[in-house]
């Protein structure tokens, strides 16, 4: 994995010094919060519902476990015990101190992690493929060119006062695991007609109160060029999107009201101003980074293991999880303290020492030997994380929503405890097989319920808590949008109504179709008068 050079270790500790002065300030009475505002946003620090919230950047989601251990020291020192993981590869505390803050960000210099450029209307995390560098239909690790971005875009003088928020994710392989899609700008790897690598170029996606998949502008960019077009599709967008309206600022509505024709014409006409400039990428400087995320030497997974086979053989529980499972946390997306000092421990003594972030809030241990899987999962099980559930209904992605954050307007974790807890049967769930839901606390679809088979919405009417169902959304590289399936259910009416909607699914499906697959072929009638066939609906 990357490690700082000497450039980053100086430019992170003058950030952590520069904030603690201005802390001080704000804690003196000397900055107001107008004043202080933007000054924290630039350091990943949001004032929530009760209180401050710390956003820490992974990068493309890769940790070490010495990364992980000190995670977990700052959760058990300056929050309450846990940390919550989010959907775009980073980790929040929900509970830090102001006075305290420049200590945890001194404390994460010293593992070279930092907060920079996780809030503000600048370009966010980069965030990648979580089986970057293991998947077998991976053309190229994704990990390689999301660091390149990394370190172009961090305070990048152009571009650190966007319109608005900006998010980029990167796939090395032609199927998508970072819904690039739904992000500001999508780099999907294909080859050219002659061996060579290069990127689908997608943009204007996003999901929030308005969800849009992004479109498609180039169909192939020769890697060395991704710098220069990445800088000229920035550019346009900071030229012509909208700072006048918060609701219209993102470029996706930039991309929707010209047309993605007329703006792909704005790009290429940007481009050929600056392509042949000091941004192509040298190809020592690719070897540079691409050496720092060499595979670790690898056993051959296609000799047998005997006690493998044994093991599955003599423990269904066992068999199921290692059938769906490398880590899943059945309290979505939240882990405890000693939850990641012992996942740490667990990368030590069965990895290569790297752990993963995935958009799906789980942990990924990318290279484990077959013959330590058991061992692995008894050892998981010891801390709750051994649930065989990855993919399914009870694998579910959700927001902080109403218990943290100032802009929810309903519960996320509670529903999707009581959601989960419905489904616990082992067998009923591998019945189900793959089916993805998602819930988000408000508009903002921080946990993607857009494109989520099953969608959950919290919405606020007359200061109850109500939930909207999506059906039908899908987060690959067929990725596309739920629609709204009917009226929507109360906080105790919610969770028989996805019931409901499984058990329509089973009654409809053909011989071994997933949920998507049942829906997209008979629409969503067959579910809403089941759903609506009572008054349970309001």
């Amino acid at each position: 994995m990357y490690r700082y050079d000497e450039f980053d270790h100086a430019f992170v500790a003058e950030r952590v010094a520069q904030f603690r002065g201005q802390v001080a300030r704000r804690m003196a009475g000397e900055l107001s919060e107008d004043e202080f505002k933007p000054l924290r946003l630039m350091n990943g620090l949001y004032l929530q519902l009760h209180a401050y919230m710390l956003r820490v950047a992974v990068p493309y989601g890769t940790l070490s476990a010495l990364q992980m251990r000190k995670l977990a020291h700052i959760a058990r020192t300056y929050d309450r015990g846990y940390g919550h993981f989010t959907t775009r590869q980073n980790i929040q505390y929900n509970w830090p101190r102001l006075g305290q803050v420049p200590d945890i960000l001194a404390e994460l210099a010293e593992v070279e992690m930092h907060a920079i450029q996780t809030s503000g209307n600048c370009i966010r995390n980069t965030t990648a493929d979580p089986l970057a560098g293991v998947a077998a239909d991976e053309i190229d690790d994704p990990r390689v060119y999301a660091e390149i971005i990394r370190q172009w875009s961090t305070l990048h003088p152009e571009f650190s006062f966007l319109p608005r928020k900006f998010k980029i994710a990167v796939t090395g392989a032609p199927n998508d695991r970072a819904v690039t899609r739904g992000h500001d700008i999508g780099l999907r790897m294909h080859r050219d007609g002659d061996g060579a690598p290069g990127f689908e170029v997608m943009v204007g996606g996003g999901q929030g109160r308005t969800p849009i998949m992004a479109k498609t502008i180039r169909d192939f960019l020769p890697v060395d060029q991704l710098l220069s077009y990445l800088e000229a599709v920035l550019r346009v967008y900071n030229q012509l999107g909208r700072r006048d309206n918060i609701y219209k600022a993102r470029i996706k509505i930039l991309v929707q009201s010209v047309g993605a024709a007329t703006f792909a014409e704005m790009v290429e006409a940007e481009w050929q101003e600056i392509r042949d400039g000091a941004l192509d990428l040298p190809a020592g400087e690719l070897d540079r980074i691409a050496a720092y995320f060499a595979p670790p030497p690898h056993d051959d997974l296609s000799v047998a293991c005997p006690a493998l086979d044994q093991a599955i053989s003599a423990n269904a529980h066992f068999a199921a999880w290692e059938e769906s499972n490398v880590l899943a946390h059945k309290r979505p997306g939240n882990a405890s303290a000693e939850q990641m000092d012992a996942v740490a421990d667990l990368a030590e003594q069965y990895g290569f020492d790297e752990i993963r972030l995935s958009h799906k809030q789980n942990l990924i241990l990318p290279d484990v030997k077959k013959t330590d899987l058991h061992a692995l999962w008894l050892s998981l099980g010891k801390w709750g994380l051994a649930t065989a559930n990855a993919g399914r209904i009870s694998d579910i992605i959700a927001c902080p929503g109403l218990d943290y954050c100032n802009l929810a307007n309903a519960r996320s974790i509670p529903i999707a405890q009581r959601i989960s807890e419905r489904f616990t049967d082992l067998a009923r769930e591998r019945q189900i097989g793959d089916l993805s839901l998602n819930i988000s606390g408000c508009i903002n679809a921080c946990a993607h319920h857009h494109v989520a088979n099953i969608g959950i919405l919290g919405v606020d009417k007359k200061g109850a808590e109500f939930y909207q169902i999506t059906l039908g959304g899908v987060a690959n590289e067929n990725a596309a949008i739920g629609a709204i399936i009917g009226p929507a259910f109360d906080e105790w009416q919610i969770t028989d109504a996805v019931e409901t909607i499984v058990d329509v699914y089973l009654q409809q499906r053909e011989t071994d179709e997933r949920f998507i697959n049942t829906y997209q072929r008979v629409g969503p009638d067959p579910f809403k008068e089941q759903l609506y066939a009572s008054d349970r609906a309001r």
